[in-house]
């Protein structure tokens, strides 16, 4: 009705006390199925009980010192102690012993980076959370980091290869023939990525790389960008992303997770794949060699295997959810 009357979208959001992306969202739904469209759509199995967020502060309490949350005694959780620390210092959550150890089963919190304790940390999962629900019209959202530090490792000897009854086995021991950085960016609807390998990952490697990605999207009305916080991703004195927005109308939005955190970006879903797949045991003779098997292997992700990943998190530090190729 608001809408109707003539008034803009953030007018809307003010009044009503809510994100503009929701009246995006409720507005494209009216207009694609009229009235019925604003009713819910069904769910399968019973609502959730808690909400993204909430599971999100689980698992970083749960990353956390025990000592932080006032148990000086303790140098690890227990299921008891962490139930009461969520319990209490998690707003409105009221949640039992088991469904805290059902959640800790869902992922190795022993790969997780470090707790974060970003004072912005609600609003910033909030953001990147609603982009990747409710993606709005006609715009992109892209997952880009620097996957840095890529041995090209020579094996002294090739892999010797399971048998019936006998397991595999690699040579430890190794040449090293330099290193490789990977910038890249994941566009979660297509799942297509864009990237560029080469010696180092300097604030300029990236704004090429990032002149790449505007070509790429050059017809797009908005580009929303999630990165972390390293400070190349920062403007800097010199104001680069600023002056990178402005040269290209203004049309990429940037969306910092929070300190500590990078596991809500996407694209780590992708380099773990990549590592599984095609730098895992392997031996290359030159970093040269190395560049070229990774970029073969993102032509071959782009032109047949790659696919948006099915996003369910529910506050979750992401699942490797890689599809089974056929």
């Amino acid at each position: 009705m608001l809408l109707g009357e003539g008034n803009g979208e953030n007018e809307v959001a003010e009044q009503l006390g809510i994100n503009v992306k929701t009246v995006r969202k409720w507005r494209d739904r009216f207009h694609a199925k009229g009235i019925n469209g604003l009713e819910d759509s069904p769910r399968p199995g019973a609502p959730t009980t808690f909400t993204t967020l909430q599971r999100c502060e689980i698992i970083a309490i749960a990353c956390d010192y025990p000592s932080n949350y006032g148990y000086d005694t303790h140098n690890h959780w227990t299921g008891k102690i962490l139930t009461e620390a969520a319990n209490t210092n998690i707003s409105g959550l009221s949640i039992s012993e088991s469904s805290i150890r059902r959640t800790l089963e869902m992922n190795d919190l022993n790969k997780m980076w470090l707790h974060s304790k970003d004072p912005e940390f609600t609003e910033k999962v909030n953001d990147i959370v609603d982009l990747y629900v409710n993606t709005p019209k006609n715009e992109v959202v892209i997952c880009v980091d620097e996957k840095t530090g890529m041995q090209a490792i020579e094996r002294v000897a090739k892999m010797v290869l399971p048998k019936p009854g006998i397991v595999g086995k690699y040579e430890c021991e190794y040449i090293r023939h330099g290193t490789q950085s990977l910038i890249a960016a994941f566009d979660i609807k297509t799942g297509n990525v864009i990237a560029q390998c080469g010696d180092k990952r300097a604030a300029e490697d990236l704004l090429a790389f990032m002149e790449q990605v505007a070509q790429a999207y050059v017809d797009d009305k908005k580009i929303h960008v999630i990165w972390d916080n390293l400070n190349i991703h920062k403007d800097g004195a010199s104001d680069r992303w600023t002056q990178f927005n402005e040269k290209h109308g203004g049309k990429f939005e940037f969306h910092f997770t929070p300190k500590h955190a990078s596991w809500v970006n996407q694209i780590e879903i992708f380099f773990s794949i990549l590592h599984r797949r095609c730098l895992k045991l392997s031996s290359f003779k030159s970093k040269e060699e190395l560049r070229e098997m990774v970029m073969k292997f993102i032509k071959l992700w782009n032109d047949k295997e790659g696919h948006a990943f099915n996003w369910t998190f529910k506050g979750y530090p992401m699942q490797n959810i890689e599809k089974e190729i056929a």
